[in-house]
């Protein structure tokens, strides 16, 4: 059983900067395609970004693409969400997620991901 657990949320002031990661335990994870989504009070839940399981290619949600950067590292288990300029309208839980069928590129569907962290808070002030 894959776990995963986020961290790095917090408050932070409009125009600022949080990292997030998110630690993997149980599988491979160098086999994995990562991705974050998040879901605000009474919204959706929304994908942001997605990264390919070596790492290769990313994919990101227009409206973080330029402002938000996601990359992992293989040897440590670990995927990251480096988030800059954020605004208001980013404050969210943010959840970590890991699709483990083994293919070379990254998911953007919700439906196709397989395992899901418990989530972190980001809250932007204004």
């Amino acid at each position: 059983q894959v776990q995963l657990v986020e961290s790095g949320g917090g408050l932070v002031q409009a125009g600022g900067s949080l990292s997030l990661s998110c630690a993997a335990s149980g599988g491979t994870f160098s086999t994995y395609a990562m991705g974050w989504f998040r879901q605000a009070p009474g919204k959706e839940r929304e994908f942001v970004a997605a990264i390919a399981a070596r790492g290769n290619s990313q994919y990101y949600a227009d409206f973080v693409r330029g402002r938000f950067t996601i990359s992992r590292d293989n040897a440590k288990n670990t995927v990251y969400l480096q988030m800059n300029s954020l605004k208001p309208e980013d404050t969210a839980v943010y959840y970590c997620n890991a699709e483990a069928r083994g293919g070379s590129a990254y998911v953007v569907e919700g439906d196709e991901y397989d395992y899901w962290g418990q989530g972190t808070q980001v809250t932007v002030s204004s």
